[in-house]
């Protein structure tokens, strides 16, 4: 069986290298809608997405997940945004709520031409002092209860910046009739 979703999920892989280019609006508004309908347990929609289109903050963000690592380079790799996935950490099924949204944009991102990558470490990020002071600034309600996910980064890949797929292992599906 063949269909465009599928396609579009076999295809789509993580992007290590951008060009300096924001993503269209449209094509950019597609992948945070198509987050928002991600499946949540017991449809209580705890994430809240956070779409960073300012260098400076891009920037700010960039520093912080590198300093997770012990590191200084950019974990974005180049890419000019990136939409931070958050949660209600007083949801039970917050990380896994999480985790659709930011799997529901990865894949929406290949489907309109952009590329993604999931960068770890928003967990971290934010239970900072800094990482607070951000959700502060930008507005985000509830800040205070909310914990880092992932961060969705978004682009045009830049030549290179994307591998093939690896061949998929055996026994990744065990059936049981």
């Amino acid at each position: 069986m063949t269909n465009e979703v599928l396609n579009t999920m076999k295809a789509r892989r993580s992007c290590r290298c951008y060009l300096d280019k924001m993503p269209e609006p449209e094509a950019l508004n597609a992948v945070l809608e198509a987050g928002t309908w991600a499946p949540t347990g017991m449809g209580r929609q705890s994430p809240v997405i956070v779409c960073i289109q300012n260098k400076a903050d891009r920037d700010t963000l960039s520093k912080m997940n590198a300093a997770v690592m012990g590191g200084n380079g950019d974990p974005f790799y180049g890419a000019p945004c990136v939409a931070v996935v958050l949660v209600d950490k007083t949801i039970p099924t917050c990380v896994e709520d999480g985790s659709l949204v930011m799997g529901n944009m990865l894949n929406a991102a290949e489907s309109v031409g952009l590329s993604a990558c999931w960068i770890h470490r928003a967990k971290e990020m934010f239970e900072t002092a800094e990482g607070q002071a951000l959700l502060k600034k930008w507005g985000v309600p509830n800040a205070e209860n909310l914990r880092g996910v992932g961060n969705c980064i978004l682009g045009y890949a830049a030549e290179g910046g994307k591998k093939a797929p690896a061949p998929r292992k055996e026994n990744y599906v065990v059936l049981v009739k």
